[in-house]
């Protein structure tokens, strides 16, 4: 029969036994997959003091340095220009959002291990034609293939690092890639800050070569981790399922840990496929957005909740520090040293994000993602009104950076993991690989029209808005708020499979109170002795023959 030994795994009626007890090897093995985040927030960090370098707006422009005595409009003047700005910026974007829905496709096909590994391959590619740029032209090109690579490390570490990790420390984990993160961001900044000032080429190259680093780490050391348990159970090769959840979970095989998990997945998805089976490559794709609009437990749903909360994730209007915060500390006009306060920003989001391996484990995913927006909309309205009403006071101006610093606080102890760790939850296994692409994608799109427009915002030869801007980002926020208290649930504590069953019988406002009452094994025919039910077993014979 394909996949080996269907017929005798064995089943639990009882819901807490359905996982084996966390282990530091199953901590580290789920934790390395998050090195992923360096990869992703250098990428993201680096630009921002690049564009901020005066060899590089020089070589870009070929507007002549400000002189020591040059007042401070020419000075504010030496910067890329709107549209140069938002173009280097924004395209990176453009590809992660291409490449995250190619991931989707590929995840399923190859494998969430070999689906990273090429997306390390292409970054490294766009990599190295950045670095050798001289001009507009090939850095365009570079950031635009690099974008592909990213595309598919960010969708696809989440929905790996949900898969294989524990259930009651996935958000812990899932969280510790959103910190990864904030150490790209944090190492890109030290790295711009390191050669900002050299006269030469290495100025922007050294950052951006340093890139390929991270892409060398990640790929070869994925490649020593185990696959999926989840996909192994989608592709139908439940022997191999088996021997992964052992090596994940530090158990023999045949431990009753190992077989009743397995035992909730395969019922899970066999579940799942009898409710919207999947018979061509269209109707896979298709089957997200099947069902209604006012089912909680639709894949429509689940599929707007992922793709909405990544939307509003970048609504935060934090990637506005990170991309363009150099240039914005600039233009303030009292700031010396804009990288340093960059600098420091980037440090408050490093030291805030681990806060949320304790909380989000401990309060859940719902409270921190109200609480979170709640506690950032309130900063960025006081920067906006301390900016509007003097932006010239050397001490209003130091306010305005403490309460960004706060704002960044918010952001990376809630909503920074918090949106990473529900997008990898609320999926069934059918449509988990594309809706966490989709939802990925709707992330860098979103990160895309914000990079295109906030130049044209803030620009100084455009919108000029200064520090209103958080006017915006304030009133985005307010929508964040909102969006947390009326759709978002709590999944903490629950297996991937109970998340399912956990939407089909509550709503978002009552989710905290569901607890789990029985086992997809049970409800799908397997036995008390372990094993399934003859009909069972000869149906999945011919759905797994069928792959």
């Amino acid at each position: 029969m394909p996949g080996g030994s269907v017929a005798s795994v064995s089943a639990t009626h009882d819901v807490e036994r359905i996982e084996a007890p966390i282990t530091w090897k199953a901590y580290f093995m789920c934790a390395f997959a998050a090195f992923g985040g360096i990869y992703f927030g250098y990428d993201s960090g680096y630009i921002n003091g690049v564009k901020g370098m005066a060899y590089f707006i020089h070589q870009q422009t070929g507007k002549p340095y400000p002189g020591p005595d040059a007042t401070a409009d020419e000075k504010s003047a030496f910067v890329l220009e709107s549209w140069r700005d938002s173009l280097i910026t924004s395209i990176l974007s453009a590809g992660t959002f291409f490449g995250a829905i190619i991931a989707g496709d590929l995840a399923d096909h190859i494998g969430r291990k070999l689906t990273i590994i090429i997306g390390c391959f292409v970054f490294s590619i766009g990599v190295i034609l950045q670095t050798a740029s001289a001009g507009l032209g090939l850095i365009v090109a570079g950031r635009l293939i690099a974008g592909f690579g990213v595309g598919f490390v960010s969708a696809i570490i989440i929905l790996y690092m949900s898969e294989c990790s524990p259930r009651k420390i996935r958000g812990a984990i899932v969280s510790g890639y959103q910190f990864a993160i904030t150490i790209g961001l944090l190492l890109a900044s030290c790295v711009d800050y390191a050669t900002q000032n050299r006269t030469d080429s290495g100025s922007y190259r050294i950052p951006i070569a340093l890139q390929l680093l991270w892409a060398i780490i990640l790929g070869v050391g994925i490649a020593f981790l185990p696959e999926s348990p989840r996909y192994l159970v989608k592709r139908g090769r439940l022997d191999k399922a088996a021997n992964v959840l052992g090596r994940l979970r530090g158990q023999p095989v045949e431990s009753d840990y190992v077989q009743h998990e397995l035992a909730e997945i395969v019922a899970n998805h066999e579940h799942e496929l009898s409710v919207v089976p999947q018979d061509t490559y269209w109707s896979s794709w298709s089957n997200c957005f099947k069902g209604s609009l006012f089912n909680s437990s639709s894949n429509l749903r689940r599929t707007i909740l992922g793709t909405s909360m990544q939307m509003m994730q970048q609504w935060t209007g934090v990637n506005f520090i990170f991309y363009f915060g150099t240039t914005f500390f600039s233009q303030l006009g009292t700031i010396k040293n804009p990288f340093l306060i960059s600098l420091i920003t980037t440090l408050v989001n490093v030291c805030s994000t681990p806060i949320s391996f304790w909380t989000i484990e401990r309060f859940g995913r719902r409270p921190l993602l109200i609480w979170g927006a709640l506690g950032m909309l309130i900063c960025e309205f006081l920067v906006a009104i301390m900016g509007t009403a003097a932006p010239d006071n050397k001490n209003v101006v130091q306010a305005m950076i403490a309460f960004i610093c706060i704002y960044i606080f918010f952001f990376a102890s809630t909503w920074g993991p918090g949106a990473w760790v529900v997008i990898g939850e609320v999926f069934p296994l059918p449509i988990r690989s594309r809706g966490v692409a989709l939802s990925t994608a709707s992330n860098w799109l979103w990160n895309c029209i914000i990079t295109v427009i906030t130049p044209y915002l803030v620009g100084s030869d455009k919108g000029n808005l200064g520090a209103k801007v958080f006017f915006l980002w304030g009133a985005l926020c307010t929508a964040c708020f909102i969006y947390a208290y009326l759709l978002v649930p709590e999944t903490k504590g629950l297996s991937l499979e109970q998340v399912d069953r956990m939407l089909e019988e509550t709503t978002p406002r009552n989710s905290s109170k569901w607890r789990a009452h029985t086992t997809f094994a049970s409800e799908m025919g397997m036995t008390e002795k372990g094993g399934y039910a003859p009909e069972i077993v000869t149906s999945m014979g011919a759905d797994k023959a069928g792959n």
